[in-house]
């Protein structure tokens, strides 16, 4: 179990020395205490980022503590980096000096496969538009899969159906794409009409164009 350390924004001061206002800080039984009073003083920071650097680090380091900020919009602490001992931190920058270039070459690689998967994932996204929706634009269809299956997004395509192409997914993409690209929906979002209630308004105008491109080929 890994010591956590927080950054604070706000004035806290230390409950034992009374320093403060703390950037990090730890709680013990829901007390502040400054690193210096934690026995942690010693620590110095890694910045997150490199992956190298902070696995080298812990991993030579006979103390660390994880650090992190609490998100109030996703409302839920995220990681911001690590405290380790000096010495580890320098052996962790000397070895990654000495291998940097043999780990460029990895990640070049590994950017490429992944880009050539994405290249393969979004045609064969797209050819299942065009299998459900015969009507719709080749080019619409290929612009709809690179919107849904763009890495990270977190968007349908990504998702679990999405990945395995189910027919759900590939239709929820397609509709949402119409909804905002063939209707008037963003403008409505924008006057202030609720979300569910401008997609009620809009559903027989999207229907029309899905049943037109399930239905007729476009030359």
């Amino acid at each position: 179990m890994s010591l956590v350390v927080f950054e604070s924004v706000k004035q806290i001061r230390c409950a034992e020395c009374r320093q403060g206002p703390l950037r990090r800080l730890v709680r013990e039984c829901g007390v502040p205490r400054c690193l210096d009073c934690a026995d942690l003083g010693h620590l110095v920071y890694v910045p997150r980022g490199d992956a190298a650097l902070t696995r080298r680090s812990r991993e030579a380091s006979s103390l660390s503590a994880v650090v992190v900020r609490f998100n109030r919009r996703r409302r839920r602490y995220e990681r911001q980096g690590l405290l380790v001992e000096e010495t580890a931190l320098a052996g962790a920058e000397r070895a990654c000096l000495a291998d940097a270039e043999a780990r460029a070459r990895r990640r070049e690689r590994d950017r490429l496969r992944r880009a050539a998967e994405d290249t393969r994932f979004t045609a064969a996204f797209a050819a299942e538009i065009l299998r459900l929706f015969p009507g719709c634009p080749a080019d619409r269809a290929l612009a709809i899969a690179a919107h849904a299956s763009v890495r990270g997004s977190g968007r349908v395509g990504r998702s679990a159906a999405g990945r395995a192409l189910g027919e759900s997914a590939v239709s929820m993409a397609v509709r949402a794409a119409v909804r905002h690209a063939d209707t008037d929906y963003d403008a409505l979002l924008m006057a202030g009409v609720p979300r569910f209630a401008a997609r009620a308004r809009l559903a027989g105008r999207i229907d029309a164009v899905l049943d037109g491109w399930r239905t007729a080929a476009v030359s």
